[in-house]
């Protein structure tokens, strides 16, 4: 303790006390803050992952938005192209690169490779892809007796060649509330180790979770295993059994 005599009233004298923290008292407060800090830090982080999750779902709101748009002004069809949309380089209309030119026009912002706005999750730690996280099932643009004739990602009939797209549309859809019309292609919000067929994981895994959009608008955080298998053995809504006249949730 410090001790200093201060000048009081009327000219008394006064012995003030001044405390300091000894070595302990610092190393005890230390220990303390360092306590509720890992504490807190884990709860923290989920709060900022489940932030995170709903913007995705966000997302995916938006895009239904624009798709149903896109379906009133299209004679009831949803979007529809010839596979692969391009080889230079190689995607599938169903990748969120191959999709993207349909919605955009519906869209507040522009779309693009350097602009992916509401096709990005802001969880997604992929940068392949041109920062497209969302696929489009093509159960949407096959009849779902082409659907039941593939059973692989290769989306060929057997050796034969590429099937030919045909627009299908919303009427047709039997179950909208059990069919993925769109969703997450990799697992954002929870890390996988199994990367599943040609080495990604995506809708070819058995492991994580993701965010789906349902026909019917409601959108959904599941895990894979919460999918039906579909032709392919994988929780793949590509390949719903029966296409859009199939339900790929509940299983």
């Amino acid at each position: 303790m410090n001790y200093i005599r201060a000048q009081g009233h009327r000219g008394s004298c006064k012995l003030c006390v001044f405390s300091g923290f000894s070595l302990i008292e610092l190393l005890v407060v230390i220990a303390i803050i360092a306590l509720l800090l890992s504490i807190l830090m884990p709860v923290l982080g989920r709060t900022r992952s489940a932030a995170m999750r709903l913007k995705c779902a966000h997302n995916l709101r938006q895009i239904d938005l624009a798709v149903n748009m896109y379906i009133n002004a299209n004679n009831d069809k949803y979007p529809c192209a010839q596979d692969p949309v391009s080889t230079e380089p190689f995607y599938w209309l169903w990748m969120g690169r191959g999709w993207r030119s349909f919605v955009e026009p519906y869209l507040t912002t522009k779309v693009g490779k350097d602009n992916p706005s509401v096709l990005f999750c802001p969880q997604d730690r992929s940068v392949d892809y041109e920062s497209t996280s969302y696929a489009y099932s093509m159960a949407f643009y096959h009849s779902p007796e082409q659907i039941n004739n593939m059973n692989s990602p290769t989306y060929t009939c057997g050796n034969g060649p590429f099937v030919q797209s045909i627009p299908q549309r919303s009427s047709v859809v039997a179950r909208p509330c059990g069919k993925i019309l769109i969703g997450e292609w990799n697992s954002n919000h929870l890390r996988v180790v199994e990367k599943g067929w040609y080495g990604y994981g995506g809708w070819w895994c058995w492991e994580g979770s993701r965010n789906y959009l349902f026909a019917d608008g409601q959108v959904q955080f599941l895990k894979a295993e919460d999918i039906r298998p579909a032709n392919d053995g994988y929780p793949n809504p590509n390949l719903t059994t029966h296409g859009i006249r199939g339900i790929d949730w509940p299983r």
